[in-house]
């Protein structure tokens, strides 16, 4: 088992991950995990933990988990808003078919300035679009 383990683990966080070196090759065959780095995607920084230093081995591997972290991450982004569509379609099923007055009464508002917000976004984002091919 520790032998197919990869020689670097990131614990995911909010705005990036906590880089560890895994280390299996003592004496007690036991699991070390040291921490080596502090990676914020948004920002794309890598800091090094401590006074440590980064080899190249350990840049191209947090570059590469950066990026295919980045690939996950919109790909989520993607998926959450096309669910998004779904619900919304949901919703304007439930709206006309099932739902009663009082439901009706306890979610109309916040549904339509939530509509009205969003398509007022992507009106002005789709103009700007628009402006910007031509």
């Amino acid at each position: 088992m520790a032998d197919d383990l990869p020689e670097y683990y990131f614990r995911v966080r909010e705005n990036g991950a906590v880089v560890f070196r895994v280390d299996t090759g003592n004496r007690q065959r036991r699991i070390d995990m040291e921490q080596i780095a502090v990676v914020n995607i948004r920002k794309r920084e890598i800091k090094p933990h401590g006074d440590r230093a980064l080899s190249d081995a350990d840049m191209v591997a947090i570059a590469d988990w950066m990026e295919a972290r980045q690939d996950v991450l919109d790909h989520r982004d993607i998926d959450d808003i096309l669910r998004t569509v779904d619900h919304l379609n949901l919703t304007a099923q439930w709206a006309q078919s099932r739902a009663t007055d009082a439901q009706l009464d306890r979610v109309t508002d916040a549904l339509l300035l939530a509509m009205h917000d969003l398509r007022t976004v992507l009106v002005r984002k789709k103009a700007d679009r628009v402006l910007r091919d031509k």
